[in-house]
Order: C-alpha cells, then sequence, then structure tokens
C-alpha cells in the first residue's frame, strides 16, 4: 500500500509596490486563499514576518502519485508567477513517507 506523496514549494516574494504591513498581510491573504482553493494547498509565511516588501511562503499539497504532486507544485508557481508581485528563490521537493 503506497503512502502518497507530499509536494512543497517554498517561494520568495517582492512586493515593489507596496508600502506598509498592513497592504503586504492584505496581498499574502489573498494569495493563500488562492493557492487554497485552486491546489488544495495548506500556506503559511514562514519569514520576513516584519518587512513590508518581502515574504517567504511555504505551501505542501497531498496527491497520490508523484507526478500529480509535481503537477500541483507546477501549477501554483505558475500561480504564483503571473502575480503583480515579484518571484525570488523557489524550492520545489517531492517527498513519500515510504522513501
Amino acid at each position: 500500500m503506497g503512502a502518497g506523496f507530499v509536494g512543497i514549494l517554498s517561494v520568495e516574494l517582492h512586493f515593489p509596490e507596496n508600502g506598509s504591513l498592513k497592504g503586504k498581510r492584505k496581498q499574502l491573504l489573498s494569495v493563500k486563499a488562492q493557492l487554497q482553493r485552486r491546489f488544495g494547498a495548506s500556506v503559511a509565511e514562514v519569514d520576513h514576518h516584519e518587512l513590508w516588501q518581502r515574504a517567504r511562503i511555504t505551501l505542501s499539497c497531498v496527491a497520490r502519485g508523484h507526478k500529480e504532486a509535481e503537477e500541483l507544485l507546477a501549477g501554483a508557481e505558475r500561480y504564483l508567477s503571473a502575480r503583480e508581485f515579484e518571484l525570488g528563490r523557489i524550492e520545489r521537493e517531492v517527498v513519500s513517507l515510504d522513501d
């Protein structure tokens, strides 16, 4: 019996037009909600909490197969790259409990 796969995507975001923490929080809430709705992902801001033009988010999604997990991560990355903010360093990994 397979245990499934967990896809993990961690992304640096840069908000060049943002001028406050309140503005950053508003954008992040929207992004997190969209990632949850579109990809069934769990999302958290994991770094740069005190900076108003930067954030690091990490998301995870669960899938039956490795390819399906990769496709979810690719879709989430495409979604993020089409937004009004800039993407910095991106890290992707798919893991299985069977590993």
